[in-house]
């Protein structure tokens, strides 16, 4: 995960300090530690992260701030050697200053991050029982790893019940249709390593939330709508009846939780054709998917007894399976209102902030292969909705160009205009 935020105004680095080095001391201050039972699963130790900022010798143009950006993505954050995140500072010819947070995803999740970063702001620190790395001889570490284990014994028996039902699960209401077959690659080729586009959208929250309105949906449906309609531009279309499918990131955080990924998934069918003049039909449907998600035992929560029994192969295998999904969803990450206090890393505001997920060391030939990928990841800070775009498919123009003149042509659609960058 990468947020980057934007300083127009002197940046204050006492308060970005503090700002670092609480981050370690909150819920990124950690990494994993893996047992040494084959069998057994891995336990979080104590790591505070990066001791300084990576802060940049020269400075670059604003118009490569972008670039900056995702040369910062693709540097390594290692959720088991560590750091598992780190924070990067640019200084810009105009005047003002970039500031990059990178962390793996295996730590924290979005909604995860959020809460980290108002702790960090806010000057909250948490201890979370965490030992240091290697501080059990490996005597201590197999007796109680194994102990541990004999404990997760019924859980592993409910999992393997619940682990048919999970490999053939598909919600009623999700037809089986089709997108047209991604491009073929040819062994070999598109084997060098690419950053997935990104754009982001940044509209005024009043005119965004009366847009959402007058079209019969909410905030959150219109960002729905807005997936939707991209991905209809972006060829994830059915075939068989028009529709796009929009997968749902759902968090499942509550308070004090210190899971690295407390979300699950729900899915809803959308028309394209529809969303830039009447959000009814979609809002209808993300409230039945709530509910279906709300009342439907989770079933792949049973299947964690099994993770540490499981090979490397099946768990690349259900990798690959996920990525490469026939219904080829948008993916529509929404974080919501997250306040004003994410925008403040050094007591004042950004002028620009966003967020996105990101993969590392992903070939263009895989991308082909799995059919490309869209990701929509959304949320709200006074004043504005900001929306993050990621997007690639295969055969087409994937630049971060093209996908701005393709965002501007959605928005208008939608009779919204907004700053894309």
């Amino acid at each position: 995960m990468q947020v980057v935020w934007v300083y127009e105004h002197a940046l204050d680095f006492d308060g970005l300090r503090r700002f670092h080095y609480n981050l370690g001391r909150g819920l990124l201050g950690r990494r994993i530690e893996r047992s040494p039972l084959p069998f057994a699963r891995h336990r979080w130790v104590l790591d505070r992260g990066p001791s300084e900022i990576d802060i940049a010798e020269c400075a670059r143009p604003r118009t490569e701030l972008s670039d900056w950006a995702d040369e910062r993505s693709q540097l390594s954050a290692d959720p088991e050697q560590g750091p598992g995140w780190h924070l990067g500072v640019l200084p810009l010819t105009d005047g003002s200053t970039a500031v990059s947070l990178v962390a793996s995803h295996y730590l924290l999740d979005g909604m995860g991050l959020a809460i980290a970063l108002v702790d960090a702001l806010s000057g909250n620190t948490r201890d979370l029982g965490y030992l240091p790395p290697r501080s059990r001889t490996r005597l201590r570490a197999v007796v109680e790893d194994a102990r541990q284990t004999a404990r997760d014994v019924p859980g592993v028996g409910r999992a393997l019940a619940a682990a048919p039902k999970q490999l053939s699960f598909r919600r009623p209401d999700i037809p089986r249709s089709r997108v047209s077959p991604p491009v073929a690659v040819r062994a070999g080729d598109g084997d060098e390593p690419v950053v997935v586009p990104g754009i982001t959208i940044a509209i005024d929250v009043d005119v965004f939330d009366a847009r959402a309105e007058s079209l019969g949906g909410t905030s959150n449906t219109l960002v729905a709508g807005l997936a939707a309609k991209l991905g209809e531009r972006m060829g994830h279309r059915h075939d068989d009846d028009g529709a796009v499918t929009v997968q749902l990131v759902m968090s499942d955080r509550t308070e004090g939780d210190t899971r690295a990924v407390a979300a699950s998934l729900a899915r809803i069918h959308v028309d394209p054709t529809r969303v830039t003049a009447d959000l009814r039909d979609a809002r209808a449907a993300i409230k039945q998917a709530l509910n279906n998600w709300r009342e439907t035992p989770h079933v792949s929560s049973h299947l964690e007894s099994l993770t540490p029994f499981m090979p490397k192969r099946i768990w690349k295998w259900a990798v690959d399976r996920s990525f490469a999904d026939p219904d080829r969803p948008v993916v529509c990450s929404n974080l919501g209102d997250v306040g004003a206090m994410v925008n403040r890393l050094d007591g004042t505001d950004a002028e620009f902030a966003y967020a996105r997920g990101m993969r590392q060391h992903v070939t263009r030939q895989r991308l082909e292969r799995i059919g490309g990928q869209m990701h929509l990841l959304s949320f709200r800070i006074p004043g504005r909705m900001v929306i993050h775009v990621l997007a690639y498919r295969p055969g087409a123009e994937n630049t971060k160009s093209a996908l701005r003149e393709l965002a501007a042509r959605v928005l208008a659609e939608f009779d919204l205009t907004g700053q894309i960058d």
